[in-house]
């Protein structure tokens, strides 16, 4: 069993005891159910640099990154870098997330929020519109197309953005259709941690023009975003890089300094 598959194993487990717990009825209560989402997938199209800046603690493959910067200087520092949106991680196990960081990111910022997360059932993304998310993650790895179809289209029906994440052109492929709005390329192989930037390269001709293209994993310098831009890339996230500063915000705007230079 590799990591992604017991992460997945653990996530039915989890998400059944949410369900337990949180009726879906009680979710569409939220305040922020009836919110206006703003569109990332639209700010990215606008974008010269299109940084997506992430907000994570830890990682299966590096371990701890920063436990020390709180999600609320981070959002505000990533909004004033004027980043185009802001994925954060609700992964509890793996990641150190929680969907209380969503919330608190959407307190302190006007960014399109991703909730950046493991979604294998509906009641995730009913969850994630609950706590403030603009974006929703679907990912092609773990999901049948039935899956993504029902989970898109249940995304877009909630006013929420969809990037779809793929690894190869097998997952591409069966991931293709109206509902999404983003195809984001994971450069890291999620079986073995490896991080190549030809996974975007060899894909991106693949995309057909209607969708965003991210690049996603081992995007750690301005040199990376220049070779892709060519490669019809609109959107870049980005984690490790800012966040294992000890200013996340301060960093993205240098980085998106040197990038607009």
């Amino acid at each position: 069993m590799n990591i992604l598959d017991k992460i997945v194993a653990d996530k039915r487990k989890e998400v059944a005891l949410r369900k337990s717990l949180i009726p879906v009825k009680q979710l569409e209560q939220s305040i922020l159910f009836t919110r206006t989402t703003n569109s990332l997938a639209t700010a990215l199209k606008a974008s010269s640099s299109g940084i997506i800046a992430e907000h994570k603690r830890r990682s299966p493959s590096k371990s701890v990154i920063n436990h020390n910067l709180n999600v609320f200087d981070v959002a505000k520092g990533y909004e004033d870098a004027g980043v185009c949106g802001m994925s954060v991680l609700t992964d509890g196990k793996y990641f150190g997330g929680s969907l209380d960081d969503l919330l608190t990111a959407r307190a302190n910022c006007n960014l399109p929020l991703l909730r950046k997360e493991f979604i294998i059932d509906t009641y995730q993304i009913i969850e994630a519109k609950a706590y403030g998310a603009d974006v929703i993650l679907l990912i092609a790895a773990i999901l049948t197309r039935e899956e993504i179809k029902t989970f898109s289209e249940l995304a877009k029906s909630l006013n929420l953005d969809v990037l779809l994440e793929v690894h190869n052109e097998e997952e591409l492929h069966k991931s293709i259709m109206p509902s999404i709005d983003m195809l984001g390329v994971n450069n890291r192989n999620l079986k073995t941690f490896e991080v190549s930037l030809e996974i975007s390269k060899a894909l991106s001709t693949l995309i057909p023009n209607d969708f965003v293209q991210v690049s996603e994993s081992g995007i750690s310098n301005i040199e990376a975003i220049k070779i892709l831009q060519p490669y019809g890339y609109k959107g870049f996230l980005i984690g490790e890089n800012f966040m294992k500063t000890d200013n996340a915000g301060a960093s993205a705007t240098a980085f998106i300094n040197a990038l607009n230079q």
